[in-house]
């Protein structure tokens, strides 16, 4: 995964990530429109044979995009970790 920023104003934020799809960038979309911070979030993968998609957001008032942004990172990796555990468990590996 490589990340490129395309555009970043006080409230803007626009990068690519390459090499992922769908997949990961809904989950980090509907996670930053939990943020109450967040004005807008989406993402365009602009060619379905390239995996490689556009993320952008918008924060309100003073907010900064990168932090909301390392916060939904955050949260994705504690998810992940819960879910790791909780499965784990119900299988009987652990």
């Amino acid at each position: 995964m490589e990340v490129k920023v395309i555009s970043k104003t006080k409230n803007e934020l626009r990068f690519e990530i390459i090499g992922e799809d769908h997949t990961f960038c809904n989950l980090l979309q509907n996670v930053l429109l939990e943020d109450k911070n967040v004005e807008i979030a989406g993402y365009d993968q602009p060619h379905p044979l390239i995996r490689s998609s556009i993320v952008y957001m918008r924060t309100k008032r003073d907010a900064s995009p990168e932090k909301i942004l390392l916060n939904a990172l955050s949260n994705i990796q504690a998810r992940n970790n819960e879910f790791n555990e909780k499965f784990a468990k119900a299988v009987g590996t652990i």
